[in-house]
């Protein structure tokens, strides 16, 4: 993939993946999530949503380091968490970062147990991802890079509650939303909890729509 200062490790997986060249979108909002402003990205479904998050996250992370959760990476469901998963064990195959996905269906005291011996990167649906800090007592504040996905899908669900909570919860950290569509209610949240948001893509999504 063809972007400035990215890890060389990162660009060799990507480029193992096929992925050589950066959309529009991506790349021009890599210089900004790679400096850890706060940012809305809109990119229509199939154009490399996901892939963006896990290729962003992992160049910012590098490698594992401590024992707290360093990125929550916050999906809409049970299959965009083992998509999202996969996607961070084939782009993250050369820095080791340790990677767990969790949705509504899987064992929390299992978690727990799992993400307390050691996690860089923390993957799940709202729901379960709240239940999981609100009873263990994570320290949020080793989190430096807070990601939803699908941002307009999850607030479509009326979820901004649950994101409102977790984002209180950090003292310091980078703000992502990632979304189909730029919707009132992704505007009204990066308003919220954002520290002067950068936004991406609306001029080729209004495009899309006018077409």
């Amino acid at each position: 993939m063809q972007l400035k200062k990215i890890n060389q490790n990162l660009q060799q997986a990507l480029v193992e993946c096929g992925l050589t060249d950066p959309t529009d979108v991506q790349a021009d909002c890599w210089g900004t999530l790679k400096s850890g402003a706060d940012a809305v990205v809109i990119m229509p479904d199939g154009e490399g949503k996901s892939t963006t998050i896990a290729y962003t996250v992992i160049q910012k992370l590098e490698k594992p380091q401590g024992e707290s959760t360093r990125a929550l990476i916050v999906v809409n469901d049970k299959e965009a968490v083992l998509e999202m998963v996969e996607l961070f064990e084939k782009f993250g195959k050369y820095s080791n970062l340790r990677v767990i996905g969790v949705n509504d269906k899987t064992d929390i005291d299992e978690e727990k147990n799992i993400i307390s011996a050691g996690m860089d990167v923390l993957i799940g649906t709202p729901n379960k991802i709240n239940a999981m800090f609100s009873s263990a007592g994570f320290n949020m504040n080793t989190v430096k890079i807070f990601v939803v996905d699908d941002a307009n899908e999850i607030f479509k669900l009326r979820h901004e509650p649950i994101i409102q909570r977790l984002s209180l919860s950090v003292e310091k950290t980078q703000r992502l939303f990632f979304s189909a569509e730029l919707t009132e209610r992704v505007e009204v949240m990066a308003d919220k909890i954002m520290i002067e948001p950068f936004l991406f893509g609306v001029d080729d999504y209004e495009e899309d729509e006018e077409e």
